[in-house]
């Protein structure tokens, strides 16, 4: 076990509203997460060789994009737009559909939250379905951890808290990490009540009947499985990119 003075701290922010309010100072690491869907897809989409991703934070940026060419994910309130090659269901984004190509991505939530956390020395994709390479990555760094909650339009979302918790507790087993951080227990506390069935425990949130009115649910169970991918995307300010749990 290593000794408190050794350990890194684990900070989890529920909202980008309060990203400009976080104690974590110096070299810190972000984990931004958003569950349903655009952390899962991002993972998925790396997972399965994208060259690259630009994440971009307005519709007029990813339209002026597609005007020069590229492949635009873009979606609004979970819809894919009507000029777009794609939405945001992970399921769209197999190998044959873009491996080796450079994708423009446009989300609701999670790309804006990206470009708020620019402070960061780093800022890796979250998801449960890397949760075990992202805490590996993240065990061999010496900074601290802010896990940034995308939420749904600044509003707290109960999906990306579970994922905070289990990622909060993964950290913490390690022994290389602490928390002091309220939200961290919280977020602790939450994933205790879920981990047993995340699936029903999910039933509560509005994201996922946002979805299920959209008949864009069928991602769900695959958006709440473990260690599909070995992979830990991050966004070095411009595009993001694969790393192994190693690098």
């Amino acid at each position: 076990m290593a000794h408190v003075q050794d350990t890194r701290s684990v900070e989890v922010c529920f909202s980008p509203k309060l990203f400009p309010d976080i104690v974590t100072t110096g070299e810190f690491v972000v984990v931004l997460v958003d569950v349903l869907r655009a952390t899962t897809t991002i993972v998925t989409a790396v997972a399965n060789g994208v060259e690259a991703i630009v994440p971009v934070a307005t519709h007029d940026e990813a339209r002026r994009f597609k005007a020069e060419g590229y492949l635009v994910a873009s979606e609004k309130d979970g819809v894919q737009l009507d000029w777009a090659d794609f939405g945001n269901s992970a399921f769209s984004f197999t190998r044959e559909a873009i491996g080796g190509r450079t994708l423009v991505y446009c989300t609701t939530n999670g790309t804006r939250a990206l470009h708020i956390a620019g402070g960061a020395s780093a800022i890796a994709i979250g998801a449960f379905i890397n949760i075990t390479a992202l805490t590996e990555w993240l065990a061999d760094r010496h900074e601290d951890v802010v896990i940034l909650c995308s939420g749904w339009k600044d509003k707290f979302c109960l999906e990306d808290t579970l994922f905070a918790g289990a990622l909060t507790g993964r950290l913490l087993e390690t022994g290389r990490f602490r928390t002091e951080c309220d939200s961290a227990h919280a977020s602790l506390d939450l994933w205790g009540l879920a981990e047993d069935d995340p699936l029903g425990y999910i039933e509560k949130a509005a994201q996922r009947h946002r979805l299920r009115k959209l008949g864009l649910d069928d991602v769900i169970p695959y958006s709440f499985a473990f260690d599909v991918a070995d992979v830990v995307p991050v966004f070095d300010g411009r595009q993001i990119r694969g790393r192994a749990p190693a690098d």
